[in-house]
């Protein structure tokens, strides 16, 4: 497929991109989990239905001999390995299990209060989430961890990189931090592995044109299916969930 290179105009700046704005949704979320255990904070695009349309993807790539739920012991194949960007509260890793996929999960977010709050979900939610973990790691800034090992088989951003273009913040090539995220993101994918995003901010093909450029390694795949609305003589959708391939 012809790689796409057009490169979308980027979005005015909000506090939503910055971490001081994360700290304290997740400080207030931890307060009200302590007194309700019931309340595991904000699911992000929920109106959308967004997760469960994530998770249908998904399903449909095991239902079609694509990614395996579990390990094939016999054949000497693991379980497919999640890394979930700017994981927030959990929730998509603790869907994912509950949908029956087993092997190692792992949420990072840049937000410590993001992982405490994480950690104490899954620590309520008891023994069958003791292999989904989560890290403090900021993607922008820092290295991968030993937890890289040789890559995951499928990376999830659900409105991570909708708040990473909101932040300011430049590189030191004078770049808002965005513009290298994608190549932050090729290296966390394994070689024929998945990156499955879902964004607010970005249309279908403004998604394709951060993702998949000249000289990248990631490729469009597919993409989950929207309801979609007509106003002005165009149509669209107020989410997209696409899903990259990287290269073999």
């Amino acid at each position: 497929m012809a790689e796409h290179a057009i490169h979308p105009a980027h979005l005015d700046p909000s506090e939503l991109g910055t971490k001081a704005y994360w700290d304290a949704a997740y400080s207030r979320e931890i307060t009200n989990f302590s007194t309700n255990a019931d309340d595991e904070g904000t699911i992000w695009f929920s109106d959308a239905g967004a997760e469960e349309r994530m998770l249908s993807f998904l399903e449909n790539l095991s239902n079609e001999g694509q990614l395996a739920k579990e390990a094939d012991e016999e054949g000497g194949v693991p379980a497919p390995r999640f890394l979930d960007l700017g994981t927030g509260n959990g929730h998509l890793l603790f869907a994912l299990r509950e949908d029956g996929w087993e092997g190692e999960m792992l949420g990072v977010d840049y937000s410590a209060q993001s992982v405490r709050l994480a950690r104490n979900i899954g620590r309520k939610k008891g023994r069958g989430y003791a292999h989904v973990r989560f890290e403090e790691w900021d993607i922008l800034s820092q290295a991968p961890g030993s937890w890289l090992e040789g890559g995951f088989d499928v990376v999830l951003d659900k409105g991570t990189f909708d708040a990473v273009c909101l932040c300011q913040k430049t590189d030191s090539h004078g770049r808002r931090v965005c513009e290298g995220y994608r190549e932050k993101v090729e290296g966390l994918v394994k070689r024929g592995g998945r990156f499955l995003i879902t964004s607010c901010n970005w249309t279908d093909e403004e998604l394709r044109g951060w993702f998949e450029v000249e000289g990248g390694e990631l490729v469009y795949e597919d993409k989950a299916k929207y309801p979609s609305f007509t106003f002005g003589g165009k149509t669209g959708t107020s989410v997209a969930t696409l899903c990259f391939k990287r290269k073999s």
